[in-house]
C-alpha cells in the first residue's frame, strides 16, 4: 500500500517538480537567507522551509524512487543532513544531483541546523523497493565485507543497525536506485573536490573496489531496513 501511495501521479509530478521546489526553498523572498550573520531564523521562516523539502522528499522525509528518485532524509543523522547542506552550497557535490541543490547559495548556518534537527527527528517506513532476491546476500556484505576485493563491512562504520552516527550516514531505509546510483557515481558524485575532502573521501575506496552486483545486492538490502 504504501509503495502505491507514492506512485501516484501527483507525486510523479513533484518528481518532475523537484528542482523548482528546491529553488523555492532557497531563493524565496520568505525564505532561507543568503546572509551568514543572519540570526536564528523565525519559526515561522523555518515552517515554511520545510514544507518546501516535503514538497520534494515527502512529508515524513521518506524520499520517491522513480527516474530521478529523491533520497530518504527521515531520521538522518543531524550533522550528515547539516553537512550536505553545506557540501551543496559549496559546489562539493555533483551537479546531476539537482540542478537546485547543486547551486546553494545558503542556507545560513542557523537554518542548515533547523532542517537538520526536524529531518533527523522522523521516523518514516522504509520504501522496501529493491529486489529481495538479493537481500540475503546484501546482509552479508554490509556484515561481513568482501574480504577478497578489499571491501570492509559496512556495518564498521554505518552500524550495525544502518543508523549512522556524526557525519557518517544512517543507510536505513534509502531508495534502492538512490544508493546504487551514488555508490557507482562516487567519483564524480562525491569524491569530486579532493581540495576539500571531508568525511565522504573514506567511502572513495570502497566505491572503487566493490562491483556491480555487490553494490545492488547491499542496496537492496539497506531499502527494507527499518
Amino acid at each position: 500500500m504504501y509503495h502505491r501511495e507514492i506512485q501516484t501521479p501527483r507525486h510523479l509530478r513533484v518528481q518532475l517538480m523537484m528542482p523548482l521546489c528546491l529553488s523555492a526553498m532557497l531563493f524565496s523572498t520568505t525564505g532561507i537567507a543568503a546572509d551568514h550573520d543572519v540570526a536564528t531564523p523565525a519559526a515561522g521562516v523555518i515552517h515554511a522551509k520545510m514544507a518546501y523539502c516535503q514538497d520534494c522528499h515527502g512529508p515524513s522525509g521518506q524520499g520517491y524512487p522513480g527516474f530521478s528518485p529523491i533520497p530518504r532524509i527521515g531520521g538522518q543523522t543531524i550533522q550528515y543532513l547539516e553537512a550536505q547542506l553545506k557540501a551543496f552550497a559549496e559546489s562539493r557535490r555533483d551537479a546531476n544531483a539537482s540542478t537546485a541543490m547543486s547551486s546553494i547559495h545558503g542556507p545560513s548556518e542557523p537554518m542548515r541546523a533547523a532542517l537538520a534537527e526536524h529531518f533527523s527527528k522522523l521516523d518514516p517506513e522504509p520504501i522496501a523497493d529493491g529486489p529481495k532476491e538479493l537481500v540475503a546476500a546484501g546482509k552479508k556484505i554490509y556484515a561481513e565485507g568482501v574480504p577478497t576485493s578489499n571491501v570492509p563491512a559496512c556495518s564498521a562504520c554505518h552500524g550495525p543497525e544502518a543508523k549512522g552516527r556524526a557525519e557518517i550516514p544512517g543507510l536505513a531505509g534509502q531508495l534502492y536506485p538512490y544508493t546504487v546510483a551514488q555508490l557507482e557515481g562516487w567519483s564524480t558524485k562525491r569524491g569530486n573536490d579532493l581540495q576539500n575532502a571531508d568525511m565522504a573521501a573514506v567511502m572513495t575506496p570502497v566505491a572503487h573496489a566493490i562491483s556491480h552486483d555487490q553494490i545492488a545486492a547491499v542496496a537492496a538490502y539497506l531499502s527494507y531496513l527499518k
